[in-house]
């Protein structure tokens, strides 16, 4: 579709003829010298051509799909991580620079062969290639490599970030990946001809293998939204009229987005088909899994993963009763523990039941290590558990509850602060829509919890409001934000979480601004620039103008 409009005439495309692209794209790379061991890289939006590219380029080689929504200096680190020797991107488009990125990071891609262009040209002299064009030359029946995919080989590298320092990038087998579809198509009783409404991007692994892999290895059909998927406002907007029209069984996206269904004015469209919402990536806000179930009648089906685990591990199994708030059971073969480490990441011992540690996990979706070896430091315990860096408990029928991720944790004066209960706190208040906590500078106590908001369409909060909301709902003086700020758009990374380093730096930055007042006071122009910083992690740049000379030895 082009618009997320229940009325638009979507562009179809069968299994028959999708294969056919995918081996002719596949040849496509062979000719190009791709080889079982080189990376194919691809930045598109949710084009029929991007779902080609993506398995065209595991069977040729090893597929990375890189986030075009990152700045031109991030996307170069991870195409030059991966070692990118064919890079396919969307060719110069109105409402879109991803074209004008590639030419600008071109030069410092040292392994790059070849550029194919997706609704371009192409210009054959420069190293550029028409996607169409050259791909239409290949043939359409075999993988002209006669290549033998291992479980072993190589699938694709998927990037964890690529926002602050060096990339890393997750190594997943062809087996990671099968497994995936495998275990959720088994509890999830996926149906051949069953619609999902699909909006996630194939950079991240919960729309490329639990959404994609999914859908398509089980014989169902995607329902592309648009090409910049839930992104789109129509998406949203329109949901329950696409429900109607579609009659998908699962209500499924990142929280950020299933809440954002709950503000959508109920219409006459029959939404009956749905049996379930779905959701993963980041917590599902126990406020916002109530209203589903109380507004929209659905079970709340939450699962949980990372990128390191080829995306779901465990999740609210269907058969089962659902505990809200939990992300459920382990999936078949997959296993979780719950664990003390030192201050080295070496296992102190497991963890009783409902004791708060530290998740860790096994199993065939659990990958083999980053493709640097320097970020495998500590990424293990005993050499198979990946260490998640989350904290989370498992009750005594082991159910999974995640009670915050380790860096997230407020430290205010030597006291660690999940934001997590806070967070759930701030959700249900009626008046808000997002909510996310982290720690603010603070010369005396290290870091102070300080509040962030997206008000939901129409409301208005008072001054304090929000704070005494919070106040007078936890027993934990220190926990309370010591100031909610309304902020519009809540910052939200390209598949829908809560960026929540922006906001640290906008926290920063704000404390900052407070401490250079007096200097403003006396005419001095102050600028202060929070941002990511590549050894450094985060840095403070403040610029000061207008300041005579005699005057500069009293401001440092």
């Amino acid at each position: 579709m082009q618009n997320a409009d229940p009325a638009d005439t979507p562009i179809v495309v069968s299994y028959r003829d999708f294969f056919v692209r995918v081996l002719q794209a596949a040849n496509m790379f062979h000719a190009l010298g791709v080889g079982k061991d080189d990376v194919v890289s691809f930045m598109l939006p949710l084009l029929p051509e991007a779902f080609v590219t993506l398995f065209a380029a595991e069977a040729a080689g090893i597929a990375n799909p890189v986030n075009p929504l990152l700045e031109p200096h991030q996307i170069a680190e991870i195409l030059d991580a991966a070692k990118t020797k064919v890079l396919v991107a969307l060719g110069p488009m109105p409402g879109t620079d991803i074209w004008q990125k590639i030419e600008q990071i071109r030069p410092q891609l040292k392994h790059l062969k070849a550029i194919v262009q997706v609704y371009g040209g192409g210009d054959s002299a420069g190293g550029i290639f028409s996607f169409h064009d050259l791909a239409a030359q290949q043939p359409a029946d075999r993988l002209v490599s006669g290549r033998k995919i291992l479980g072993s080989d190589i699938a694709a590298y998927f990037h964890t970030g690529g926002t602050t320092g060096t990339p890393k990038l997750v190594r997943h087998t062809h087996t990671n990946q099968v497994y995936q579809a495998w275990a959720l198509n088994l509890l999830l009783k996926s149906k051949p001809g069953a619609n999902m409404l699909f909006g996630m991007p194939l950079f991240h692994v919960g729309g490329s293998l639990t959404q994609v892999l999914l859908t398509l290895s089980s014989g169902g059909s995607l329902v592309v939204l648009s090409p910049s998927g839930w992104r789109n406002p129509n998406s949203v907007k329109n949901i329950r009229q696409l429900v109607e029209r579609f009659k998908p069984e699962a209500l499924s996206s990142v929280p950020t987005v299933l809440a954002a269904t709950l503000a959508v004015p109920p219409d006459n469209a029959d939404i009956s088909s749905l049996k379930y919402a779905a959701g993963g990536g980041s917590a599902i806000p126990v406020a916002v899994g109530s209203a589903i179930q109380d507004k929209l009648k659905l079970p709340v089906v939450e699962v949980y993963g990372m990128t390191e685990t080829s995306s779901v591990h465990t999740l609210a199994y269907p058969s089962r009763p659902i505990r809200l708030g939990s992300v459920g059971l382990p999936m078949p073969y997959a296993r979780v523990r719950i664990v003390q480490l030192d201050a080295d990441g070496r296992l102190i011992r497991d963890c009783a039941p409902d004791e708060i540690g530290v998740v860790i996990m096994a199993g065939p979706g659990v990958f083999g290590g980053y493709l640097d070896d320097e970020h495998n430091k500590g990424a293990f315990v005993d050499e198979v558990w990946v260490n998640s860096g989350d904290l989370g408990r498992l009750d005594a029928d082991g159910y999974l509850w995640i009670t915050g991720r380790a860096k997230d944790l407020v430290i205010r004066g030597g006291h660690n602060i999940d934001p997590a209960p806070i967070e759930e706190i701030m959700f249900r208040h009626p008046a808000v829509g997002f909510a996310a906590v982290v720690g603010q500078p603070d010369a005396y106590a290290g870091e102070l919890p300080v509040g962030y908001v997206q008000l939901k369409p129409g409301a208005t909060i008072k001054p304090g409001e929000l704070e005494a909301w919070v106040r007078e709902r936890t027993p934990e003086r220190a926990a309370v934000p010591v100031q909610v700020i309304p902020i519009d758009p809540m910052p939200v990374t390209g598949v829908g979480k809560v960026f929540k380093p922006q906001l640290r730096w906008d926290a920063a930055q704000r404390v900052f601004t407070n401490v250079l007042a007096p200097l403003t006071g006396r005419g001095i122009d102050c600028k202060v620039k929070v941002g990511a910083h590549g050894s450094h992690g985060s840095i403070a740049t403040v610029t000061l103008a207008g300041l005579p000379a005699d005057q500069r030895g009293s401001c440092r």
